[in-house]
């Protein structure tokens, strides 16, 4: 059997379910008489974490598609902005709202693509 690098391990873990994992602690348990779950308990936080992305987020306007004024106004209700600044983001793109929670963000972004526009989330 070939005997498996780190990264190839860790690769390994982050392909299995926490119960699979749970399951190989057991068996390592079993085997050596070790109890790695101090260390396994404290992986799973940090990949699950890893895996969800950052909690604030920035939504930027990348197009405005073909509905224009709806946009415009999306943007100004959002930001407050004047309709001189509002007209510029959906001319030009670019940020809309920085620092926004993620599930906020993403009913700015159903708002925008209702109108037409293509939004990121950064």
């Amino acid at each position: 059997m070939a005997k498996l690098t780190r990264d190839e391990f860790i690769s390994a873990l982050k392909e299995m379910t926490i119960l699979e994992i749970k399951e190989l602690v057991d068996a390592m348990k079993e085997e050596f008489g070790v109890d790695p779950s101090a260390v396994a308990v404290a992986a799973a936080p940090a990949a699950g974490a890893a895996e969800e992305g950052p909690s604030k987020v920035n939504v930027v306007l990348t197009s405005a598609g073909a509905n224009k004024i709806a946009v415009i106004k999306i943007v100004r209700d959002i930001t407050g902005l004047g309709l001189k600044e509002a007209k510029d983001i959906a001319d030009n793109g670019g940020n809309v709202k920085e620092g926004v929670d993620k599930a906020e963000a993403e009913q700015l972004k159903a708002q925008f693509e209702e109108a037409g526009a293509t939004v990121e989330l950064k």
